[in-house]
């Protein structure tokens, strides 16, 4: 009785594999064909074999799998297609691994087109995310990929997803660092970033180039922090935000990236005293950088400090003496003055001989403001700029240099 039984076993298990046979064989017909949904059909019943199936149709299963599903179902596809090469790995054979390859390469590239197109061109975020997701999961090592779906998630508004792929970024010690190869362009003088070591080194050979340099780009590791920092506040998670930016500080305390990503969070909160803190414990590490100056001399300036703030402007223009919006600020906060002296002069109309003692001060405080506002105008030139210069050459009577300014002021607004 148990030899019948086991004869009985042998034979469906026979049948079994006599039918995965088959089933390949006319899902292979119909991808020939360019058939693919009946390839699709063909395969459906050796889906819930997969776990028994036959070890010498496995690979070809996958294989046929993949093609059977391309771009209808991309995820599917580059799961049979990833699959098929365990297996082969297993085995030692390569055989449906190299005719894989390429197929799973083009997935991987139609899924990243499709990405970038949401992004750059459609500027649907949502798709974007989900195709740079996929086009992560496709390729595990390719990471940028799950950056921009982090990115394009928060973009899209859907913030737990973005907080999701920042933290698997954040596991997975993502940095994004990646190395621009330059050189120095012999007829302009200018450094280009050539794309890769290959072209510059031969750019180079060729003379057009010269001063090959490997240039790291920075870190995204403070980036992901500050996004995270954003999207818990845009969640309304205020100390969650500041907390996650403090404990990335633990381990870099001197990383002057974080501290500027903790300084901007105390922005979007308003609280302009921890910003000016930040500042200056960001000044310590970095004195020579203008930019930091600049920040402090706008948050003294807004709490009414405004000694104090064109002193920062002052040290920013030292740093960097093509510094616009310093010199532009630094006329601002000088002009600031001016509003005490209009309410004096107010207080005294009647008083002739003081209201022009204050006239002159007026003026005075116009002028002292004056080179420092043609200054800005001159490292470039905005409507902000022009108007007020134009105002101060009619005040102080100025009568040329305003009627030169007030044609191309008349331009700027469309006049």
């Amino acid at each position: 009785m148990k030899k019948q039984i086991l004869a009985l076993s042998l034979g469906l298990i026979s049948l079994a594999s006599f039918a995965q046979k088959d089933e390949l064989k006319a899902a292979e017909k119909a991808i020939k064909k360019d058939l693919f949904k009946e390839a699709q059909a063909a395969l459906l019943p050796l889906e819930s074999m997969e776990a028994t199936m036959d070890e010498k149709y496995i690979a070809k299963y996958y294989f046929l799998k993949g093609s059977a599903y391309g771009k209808m179902n991309v995820e599917k596809a580059a799961e049979a297609y990833n699959k098929l090469m365990e297996v082969e790995k297993e085995s030692g054979k390569s055989k449906y691994t190299d005719q894989a390859t390429p197929k799973l390469n083009e997935l991987i590239q139609f899924v990243s087109e499709k990405a970038v197109q949401a992004y750059n061109v459609d500027k649907d975020f949502e798709e974007a995310t989900k195709n740079f997701y996929l086009t992560y999961k496709l390729s595990p090592t390719d990471t940028s990929f799950l950056y921009n779906a982090a990115v394009s998630a928060s973009l899209a508004k859907e913030y737990d997803t973005s907080l999701q792929y920042y933290k698997e970024l954040q596991e997975i010690g993502y940095t994004g660092i990646t190395m621009k190869y330059m050189a120095t362009n012999a007829e302009s003088g200018e450094e280009e970033n050539l794309g890769s070591i290959t072209q510059r080194d031969l750019m180079v050979k060729t003379g057009q180039y010269n001063n090959p340099v490997d240039s790291p780009t920075e870190s995204k590791q403070a980036d992901i922090v500050k996004n995270i920092g954003f999207i818990l506040i845009a969640q309304g998670k205020t100390e969650e935000a500041i907390v996650a930016i403090q404990e990335a500080r633990k381990s870099s305390p001197k990383d002057l990236n974080l501290i500027l990503n903790e300084a901007q969070l105390y922005i979007k909160l308003d609280k302009m005293d921890m910003f000016g803190k930040l500042m200056e414990e960001a000044i310590e590490l970095d004195p020579n950088n203008p930019t930091l100056f600049f920040n402090l001399g706008v948050v003294n300036q807004n709490e009414k400090k405004t000694e104090e703030a064109i002193g920062y402007y002052k040290k920013a223009i030292e740093l960097d003496p093509e510094y616009g919006d310093a010199y532009m600020n630094l006329s601002v906060a000088i002009l600031s003055g001016e509003q005490a002296i209009v309410a004096e002069m107010n207080q005294n109309l009647s008083n002739f001989k003081k209201y022009d003692e204050l006239e002159k001060k007026q003026k005075a405080l116009y002028l002292k403001a004056l080179p420092y506002l043609e200054k800005a105008d001159e490292i470039k030139r905005t409507e902000d700029t022009v108007r007020s210069l134009l105002n101060i050459y009619d005040l102080t009577g100025n009568s040329e240099k305003a009627e030169v300014l007030r044609p191309i002021y008349k331009k700027m607004r469309g006049m």
